[in-house]
């Protein structure tokens, strides 16, 4: 065996090969994070310009389908859950994904319930900087 001579006890190997699957695991998680800033932007730049049309159709029906795809994109990242904390430095990109809907659903029905006056330059500033930050990861 290779490694034995590198290893005077089964507890230091045992240690050492816990503590090398932990920073190389550490490393994917890192790297897939990283990631997210393109993945989101992605997944707006397909959802906006049909968004777009919803609102000049008057389609309300998008926006209960829109919610499904946020939903299920949220949660393939993990991001509405505390089950990915590394997002947290992402946050303009996890805002702009939430928001997305609400805001078009306001375009659609401004005198809505949700419909907060600083809600869409909020979403727009979010998604700028989303974008700034996609386009440096590249």
């Amino acid at each position: 065996m290779l490694l034995r001579p590198l290893f005077h006890s089964s507890k230091r190997a045992t240690a050492t090969l816990a503590l090398m699957a932990a920073l190389s695991a550490g490393a994917l998680a890192q790297s897939v994070t990283d990631e997210f800033p393109t993945a989101a932007v992605r997944f707006l730049n397909e959802e906006l310009p049909q968004m777009d049309n919803a609102v000049k159709e008057r389609d309300r029906d998008y926006f209960e389908q829109a919610m499904g795809r946020m939903i299920a994109f949220s949660g393939e990242w993990g991001f509405k859950t505390a089950s990915n904390p590394a997002l947290a430095s992402y946050s303009m990109c996890t805002d702009a994904v939430n928001d997305f809907v609400i805001v078009g659903l306001c375009r659609l029905m401004p005198n809505g319930s949700e419909c907060e006056p600083g809600l869409a330059p909020k979403f727009d500033a979010n998604l700028k900087r989303c974008r700034e930050v996609a386009a440096s990861k590249r």
